[in-house]
């Protein structure tokens, strides 16, 4: 059996709070090989990690992430919504998958600036839908991309050229060797979200995908270990 990226989505969300230091750190002491975080951008420009548009959720604070600066999410946070910056300082040389709902042109080119002024390019990969995509492609040339895709329907040829993805990125439960064969005969690797049950993850693996991002990432490192000893 090949080797299988585990991926800590938003971290280890089961440990601590998700698109957190704390939970990015619990992730890779769990064995992950890269993590998942959701980057958006504050007022004032900042990316910073947060999947939903506002604070409400994990912080309490029904307040819109893009009409906040930084040092007012830091303020009614208490300091618990990392930067960009921060995260890719404190995962060290891991990978980092970033995930970017809500992109626009102007913040992934801000996101994408960001990566490359803290030295991180060579190990972040973007995923996303296909806009996002695009934007990112058109922001870096050279960016490893994962299209996310939420149909069993074939990408069509002229947007995977646009994008040039290495990677496409499935909703789990769409997931089969079939489909795996498929897109690796297509010269593509196939990267997969979010199983949180042993029975999931085992079926993936077995499957043959190559990435699986997941809440419980402990779990699929122990099963990875357990598959590879067969």
């Amino acid at each position: 059996m090949h080797a299988v990226t585990a991926v800590g989505h938003r971290g280890d969300p089961y440990q601590a709070r998700e698109n957190t230091l704390a939970s990015l750190r619990s992730a890779l002491a769990a064995g992950a090989d890269a993590v998942e975080t959701d980057v958006r951008a504050t007022r004032d420009g900042v990316p910073v990690l947060l999947h939903d548009a506002t604070l409400e959720r994990l912080w309490g604070h029904d307040r819109q992430l893009a009409r906040l600066t930084a040092d007012e999410v830091r303020d009614l946070t208490g300091g618990g919504v990392p930067t960009l910056a921060e995260s890719l300082a404190t995962t060290g040389t891991a990978r980092m998958m970033i995930d970017l709902p809500g992109a626009t042109e102007r913040t992934v080119r801000t996101i994408v600036g960001t990566v490359s002024d803290c030295g991180a390019t060579d190990r972040v990969y973007y995923c996303g839908a296909a806009t996002a995509m695009l934007a990112v492609r058109a922001a870096d040339p050279d960016a490893e991309i994962a299209l996310t895709r939420t149909t069993l329907a074939p990408a069509r040829p002229v947007l995977l050229e646009a994008v040039r993805p290495r990677w496409l990125n499935y909703r789990f439960g769409l997931v089969d060797k079939d489909l795996a064969d498929r897109v690796h005969r297509d010269g593509l690797l196939v990267s997969c979200w979010t199983p949180d049950t042993g029975r999931s993850m085992r079926r993936l693996l077995r499957a043959g995908v190559d990435s699986i991002t997941t809440n419980r990432v402990g779990l699929l490192h122990h099963l990875r270990i357990r598959a590879a000893g067969r």
